[in-house]
């Protein structure tokens, strides 16, 4: 607990005993003063007893088995972990709410497996790290359509191919900041200053720092242009400053669009990135999908291509704070690309099936430089509700490697419970 709260602190605790503080960079405490100014009004107005007496609690526990078999690794991972999550919410009170979430994971019984902190290195990576840690501590102000959230929080851009959660690990992704969000009928905007990155490595470090630290910015504005067609730019500058942040520092541009023609709804991205903070590689690279989703009564067919660039073999494009695995199959083969980049062609089907969600998932991975056929992948899911509040799912994918990686199987099965 005490990581936790040092990690929250703004320290990082260092092997051994001692710590490092990370100061807070001037921009950060130019944000805190201005969101002083603007909520002090409001603060006067606040009646805390109102607050803490009209806050709600929420419960959730989580349990997973996962394995892992992997070429050119001789053991197979088995990792069996659970996270319990308390969340409580003030009521609001004067345009003021605050929020706190502690998410604790643990192995319970077999330990099979390479959690990235536990040093088992001669089984295959299940990065579930055990420990406590504050998910969220917020405090927020909301008045019309003006919001503004200062602490650690969640921040879900769109589908999170840029900025997003990775909520499917035990320890969840959250962000150390200040975010305004404005809504202007049409118009959304949203911006947020973000000083540190809780990782799904975490609470501590191990093969992968467990924060990331830095003075970075996440920009969004969506436009709805007509019903069902709307038009989104971003801007995502990761000034990334300990351990490997500096290799993920870029700086992405890039727009989106997504218009809905019953029953097709179309998604189409592109993105330019470059070099940005310390990176020490100079790079220029694209990224582009273009995605159909077809709805055919309780049938769902999505076709999509996707290419993550290359700058000539010399570097890739890179998605830091993504939900990566979301993207690019199940068995996080491409969480980093490789620097000859990836074209992924893949489809999706899912349907109900007695009552159970049923999704299947063919990737086509080829390199946007050079030409090489990486592999293909396949999935299959299946999520079933056993009552209101108990969900049970069984997922397994397979790598067919070619020229890129080794064959890997992963499985999952996960009972997820929530009051």
């Amino acid at each position: 607990m005490r990581a936790a709260f040092l990690k929250y602190a703004g320290a990082r605790v260092i092997p051994g005993g001692t710590r490092a503080s990370h100061r807070p960079a001037l921009p950060s405490l130019a944000l805190l003063l201005l969101l002083a100014t603007l909520i002090a009004p409001a603060a006067q107005a606040v009646d805390l007893g109102e607050a803490v007496s009209g806050g709600k609690t929420s419960l959730g526990f989580r349990y997973r088995l996962e394995s892992v078999s992997q070429d050119g690794i001789d053991e197979d991972a088995l990792a069996s972990t659970a996270r319990a999550r308390l969340t409580w919410n003030s009521a609001e009170s004067g345009s003021l709410s605050f929020g706190v979430e502690t998410d604790y994971s643990l192995i319970l019984g077999i330990e099979d497996f390479n959690s990235t902190t536990n040093g088992k290195t001669h089984y295959p990576a299940v990065a579930d790290p055990d420990g406590f840690d504050l998910n969220q501590a917020f405090l927020k102000f909301q008045e019309d359509n003006f919001t503004i959230t200062a602490g650690r929080q969640r921040i879900n851009h769109g589908s999170q191919r840029f900025i997003g959660g990775v909520a499917y690990r035990q320890n969840e992704q959250t962000y150390d900041g200040l975010r305004i969000q404005s809504d202007f009928g049409a118009l959304n905007l949203d911006y947020a200053y973000i000083h540190n990155i809780n990782r799904i490595f975490g609470p501590g470090d191990g093969a992968q720092p467990g924060d990331w630290y830095g003075n970075s910015h996440a920009f969004r504005a969506t436009v709805t242009a007509a019903p069902g067609h709307t038009f989104a730019g971003y801007a995502y500058l990761w000034d990334l400053e300990n351990d490997n942040g500096p290799a993920n520092a870029n700086a992405t541009y890039g727009v989106e669009y997504q218009g809905k023609f019953d029953p097709l709804t179309v998604t189409a991205m592109v993105s330019g990135q470059s070099d940005h903070g310390d990176n020490p590689v100079s790079y220029d690279a694209m990224h582009y999908l273009l995605q159909g989703d077809l709805k055919l009564g309780e049938l769902n067919v999505t076709a999509a291509y996707e290419v993550v660039g290359s700058d000539d073999g010399m570097a890739q494009f890179r998605f830091p704070a993504a939900t990566l695995h979301k993207f690019q199959g199940w068995t996080d083969k491409f969480l980093i690309a490789p620097a000859t980049g990836v074209r992924d062609t893949w489809l999706s089907v899912s349907g109900n099936i007695a009552g159970a969600t049923v999704t299947g998932v063919f990737h086509d991975f080829q390199a946007d430089s050079g030409g090489a056929d990486y592999g293909q992948e396949l999935g299959l899911a299946i999520t079933y509700p056993l009552r209101d509040n108990l969900s049970v799912l069984f997922k397994i994918a397979t790598y067919s490697a070619d020229d890129h990686a080794t064959d890997t199987t992963k499985a999952w099965l996960m009972f997820d419970w929530k009051w």
